[in-house]
């Protein structure tokens, strides 16, 4: 590249390999390009340098000869300041001494030199070496073993790097830094880490060596012009232009945003090392972007340059990385984002914190459907309990509220309103708190947050996106509002509506426990007759959102016992809005409980033993289509299914309530009717089911917890270690088991799609936004996925990498 950098020999990953098992290359060759008196710098050169590795070691074969040599060419001074550094250097990474042996010694000029070379001889009983081929060997197997070390692979692994990483290392001429003239050291980049917005940053010191310009102490200035303070532009213009020209080259030739380390020396400029920047999901996005738009990179490397999870971190806001931190509780990381508020204990408490425009948190031993409410003005969620597909991390995700469920080392006082946490503190209702959904942790008051983007260049990429992607992306919405977020990110379609959802709502939810209590179909009637208009003018609002996108309505699914109170207060307030005794509501509650609730009277079981509800939502869907009008037409899904009778019953009254609609407003619309696949056997019997539904979509939530035998709400517990333990490669609730409940979906498509050809299978699980999942269900042939609509985004860019991918495979 013609850049200006120090004479310099490079070691491959098989020759550092050989190094760090003692097989050392020819040394003296080595040396021979560098003259008989080497000044050296060894820099270590990963495959990605987030993977982490020994840093770099200068001013390798410093000796006394050497020393006198500088002291007249840049002053004793300095030239005591490079061997001091050298000899701190080899003591602690070479000799492996304690570095507290330096502690104490004066470390300036001569003098402290002369103490530094005696702690060495005092602690080695021998004197410094002195020969640099003794050095260079040390220094050379010293990274080496550092790299291939067991603590070092651990970390690697943990980052994601492959067991067989490499590393390379670079020896290297110096350039000092330091002497008569400007002299001194820096890093510049041409973007900005955190936005990746055009921006010169970085710092430059004068009299200095390596990143030192980066420590906090000392006089490191600004590199552009900067009101406020002294820049190397104002101090060394032509260098400073050349260091943009330098950068800017390597960005084009290297196809990669770089930052530059380099050394000024008497006025020259000499480049160092160059380094993929550091950069956060935001900016990620935009160096992608920005490369593709100029022509550097092609489209489809963009895309596959940006990690589809990161685009969570840019969706939601996030703690400050700089921000100081007090971890006061851990759980699973369950929704994204973060944010700061003030505790509260109920749904009731946050409405009202909400009433008076004030931020809270609501802490939940666990949360359920009446809990909506409240998770709707809180600004964020804690439960005690829970998983990664429990109620609160399902209905974080689709409202888009960071979550921190199965902070298992909490414990909730509700009688009192406090909660303590794991180091014993106790907190109070009032005290403010931040929930960090993204890594799962609970902090201490509010640190600084930084603000999501969905900025220019996110639009551009997820446009590049759907153009390469072939596997369909819906949203899982229950409300206008999911379907608002769904639509702003390009949802085609809503793949999942569940809609106990909205029954929720204070005005609804009375109506709704009046039709539980009803003793006769016909008093059940009557109070549906009160939430068909309800339900009518939800159904017609997401009609409109979509427009004209598929919209998927799961007919009602939970138990009944979940819409009814449990605590004492809630029944007599039942009592009273029912005019009836509260014994008698208190033995209809317990009526109404199961044992297993999960396994009990509900979905497809309620559809059939009170068809009343389903006859009501039924025609609520169908009045809403010639409401909403322009062509809409609603699927329908009939939940929990595991027998083919349970389809024939169900289809046949929704077809008798389309009958009635058609006739009655003289209007003709269609519809389509499917099943949810929830149940291992609905998985088997496919082949029967398929004849009578249009569609089969994968429940993978209930299917996982059925094939399993595992509560999604109380696994959390355990899931830990087992997963530690190798019972399970990942959480099965997380990442879809391939091997169990993926030869479930596996049997169920192939045996739908050989008894109905034009057979739509889908997944409307958790699943559905997971990269992994995506592979999975393209190469089950599968034809879309659903998932939380804030996953959206990162479910489009997975099915544009996977499909990028096959491509250049084939290609290839």
């Amino acid at each position: 590249m013609d850049l200006p950098v120090p004479c310099t020999v490079a070691l491959s990953f098989d020759q550092v390999h050989d190094i760090a098992g003692g097989d050392l290359p020819d040394m003296a060759a080595l040396l021979k390009p560098f003259g008989d008196q080497p000044l050296l710098c060894v820099r270590p050169s990963s495959e990605d340098p987030d993977w982490g590795g020994p840093g770099a070691v200068m001013n390798v074969g410093m000796n006394d000869a050497l020393y006198v040599d500088l002291c007249d060419r840049i002053g004793a001074d300095a030239a005591s300041a490079v061997y001091m550094r050298f000899v701190q250097g080899y003591a602690i990474n070479v000799a492996r001494l304690d570095p507290d042996m330096f502690d104490g010694l004066t470390l300036q000029g001569s003098e402290g030199l002369r103490q530094v070379l005696s702690a060495y001889e005092a602690e080695t009983d021998e004197a410094f070496p002195q020969d640099p081929v003794v050095q260079l060997s040390g220094v050379l197997q010293s990274m080496a073993r550092a790299w291939e070390g067991t603590t070092a692979r651990l970390l690697r692994q943990a980052k994601g790097a492959p067991a067989d990483a490499g590393l390379g290392l670079v020896v290297q001429a110096m350039a000092l830094g330091l002497g008569a003239g400007e002299c001194g050291s820096g890093v510049i980049q041409l973007v900005s880490s955190q936005t990746g917005m055009p921006m010169v940053t970085g710092r430059y010191r004068s009299q200095s060596q390596g990143r030192d310009a980066l420590q906090k102490e000392g006089t490191s200035i600004y590199l552009a012009k900067d009101p406020r303070g002294p820049s190397l532009e104002e101090l060394a213009p032509a260098a400073f232009a050349q260091l943009i020209d330098y950068t800017a080259m390597m960005r084009v030739r290297l196809r990669e945003e770089m930052q530059t380390e380099f050394t000024i020396e008497n006025g020259k400029v000499h480049v160092l090392d160059g380094v993929r920047i550091r950069r956060s999901p935001r900016a990620a996005v935009r160096i992608a972007v920005a490369l593709a738009e100029d022509g550097i990179i092609p489209k489809e490397e963009a895309i596959l340059r940006v990690e589809p999870r990161a685009l969570t971190e840019m969706l939601h806001r996030q703690v400050d990385p700089d921000a100081p931190r007090e971890v006061i509780a851990r759980g699973i990381a369950a929704s994204p984002g973060a944010a700061s508020g003030k505790i509260v204990f109920s749904s009731a408490a946050a409405q009202a914190a909400a009433s008076r425009d004030e931020r809270c948190v609501l802490i939940r031993r666990e949360t359920s459907p009446e809990d909506i409410r409240g998770m709707h003005v809180a600004v964020a969620v804690l439960t005690e309990r829970g998983g990664i597909t429990s109620h609160a991390a399902v209905i974080g995700r689709g409202l888009g509220l960071p979550c921190v469920v199965g902070a298992s080392d909490i414990s909730l006082n509700l009688r009192r309103n406090t909660v303590t946490m794991a180091d014993g503190r106790v907190l109070r209702e009032g005290d403010e708190i931040t929930v960090d959904g993204t890594s799962g942790v609970v902090l201490l008051g509010a640190p600084p947050l930084l603000e999501s983007a969905r900025d220019d260049a996110f639009q551009a990429l997820m446009t590049w996106a759907d153009d390469f992607r072939d596997i369909g992306v819906r949203a899982n919405a229950d409300t206008p509002a999911d379907a608002q977020i769904a639509r702003n990110f390009d949802a085609q379609g809503i793949g999942l509506c569940r809609t106990e959802h909205m029954f929720f709502d204070a005005g609804r939810l009375t109506v709704m426990r009046e039709m539980i209590f009803a003793a006769e179909p016909a008093d059940r009637r009557a109070a549906l007759e009160q939430l068909l208009p309800m339900q009518r003018a939800d159904f017609v609002e997401l009609f409109r959102i979509m427009e004209g996108h598929p919209v998927c309505i799961r007919l009602l699914d939970p138990p009944l016992h979940e819409f009814l109170p449990s605590d004492k207060e809630g029944i007599r307030s039942l009592a009273d809005a029912l005019d009836l005794p509260v014994s008698d509501v208190a033995h209809r509650i317990e009526e109404l409980g199961e044992h297993n609730p999960m396994l009990g009277l509900r979905g497809v079981r309620l559809g059939i033993t009170m068809p009343e509800i389903y006859d009501m939502q039924a025609r609520a869907i169908f009045e809403a289509v010639l409401e909403a009008g322009g062509g809409v037409v609603p699927e329908i899904m009939i939940p929990l299914v595991s027998a083919r009778r349970e389809v024939e019953l169900v289809k046949t009254r929704i077809e008798a309530v389309a009958a009635a609609v058609r006739t009655a407003s003289g209007r003709k619309f269609d519809y389509r009717l499917g099943v949810m696949v929830e149940t291992p056997r609905a998985a088997l019997r496919a082949g029967e089911i398929a004849p009578h539904a249009a569609f089969l979509s994968f429940g993978t939530n209930d299917l996982t917890q059925m094939t399993y035998g595992l509560s999604r709400d109380d696994a959390g517990r355990f899931m830990r270690t087992y997963v530690q333990q190798g019972v399970f490669p990942e959480d099965p609730f997380h990442i879809l088991d391939y091997d169990g409940v993926g030869e479930l979906l596996q049997i169920g498509a192939k045996r739908g799609r050989d008894a109905r050809k034009d057979l739509v299978l889908s997944i409307c699980g958790e699943h559905g936004g997971n990269p992994e999942s995506i592979e999975f269900c393209r190469r089950a042939g599968f034809d879309y996925v659903s998932c939380s609509p804030f996953r959206v985004p990162v479910a489009r860019l997975a099915a544009a990498q996977l499909a990028v991918r096959e491509r250049l495979n084939s290609a290839n």
